[in-house]
């Protein structure tokens, strides 16, 4: 009779027992928890892998935050290169080249930062990303004026009083085509319907070089102590 009765108890107790223990163990480790406990996530995680967890937590830094936008210039140029080159090869300036440079320049700058993201990142990525789509007007502009510079310079030989003209110098005139390039985006809007359009593409760009390069943070919860029902403290 004792042998029947001692044998049931442990059963039901370590029946009990192991329910217990899956409900309480560390979903990292998966060792039962024992005492106070955190939410990593959601999940519930032992203080030990928690706070391996904090460790290894990429930090922000001038150093991480000047590898990543020097990686986002240099990315914002292969972006500008690319517009350039496509839109001198094709003839056309498609706007929806502006979402790839936009992936791209996010991309690059995570990169560069190590994965580290957040508000001065996504501002980096904003500007480069704008940056890269309007300029690509310059080249492109400048291109155009050599191929009617033969023309001028007909047109001069023919009028020597265009020739004798003084010309702006190199600084000046790329200064002037630097700021109408940065305002290229809005100048466009003289033709309404192409001009709203292709803003509506770059601010889509844009937001894709925001959203990547925003911060991924670790929601981590506790300590926290679970009461257990019937416990006298």
């Amino acid at each position: 009779m004792d042998d029947h009765a001692g044998g049931g108890v442990p059963q039901f107790s370590t029946a009990e027992y192991s329910n217990s223990t899956a409900e309480s163990a560390c979903k990292s480790c998966r060792h039962e928890i024992s005492g106070s406990y955190y939410r990593v996530n959601g999940a519930r995680t032992c203080t030990s892998c928690t706070q391996r967890v904090q460790d290894q937590l990429p930090k922000d830094s001038h150093a991480s935050f000047a590898r990543g936008f020097a990686f986002g210039i240099g990315a914002a140029l292969l972006g500008l290169i690319i517009y350039v080159v496509f839109a001198l090869t094709t003839g056309l300036m498609i706007g929806y080249v502006s979402l790839a440079v936009g992936f791209i320049v996010g991309k690059a700058i995570m990169m560069g930062s190590r994965g580290i993201g957040g508000r001065r990142y996504q501002m980096a990525a904003v500007l480069l990303t704008y940056a890269a789509v309007s300029l690509a007007a310059v080249p492109i502009a400048i291109s155009q004026y050599s191929k009617h510079k033969q023309e001028q310079h007909q047109t001069q030989a023919q009028d020597p009083a265009a020739a004798a003209k003084p010309k702006p110098s190199p600084a000046k005139a790329l200064a002037v085509l630097t700021l109408i390039g940065l305002a290229s985006p809005f100048l466009e809007l003289s033709n309404p319907m192409s001009g709203i359009i292709g803003l509506i593409i770059l601010f889509v760009g844009i937001n894709i070089a925001w959203k990547i390069t925003a911060a991924k943070p670790v929601d981590i919860l506790g300590p926290i102590t679970d009461h257990v029902p019937g416990t006298v403290i």
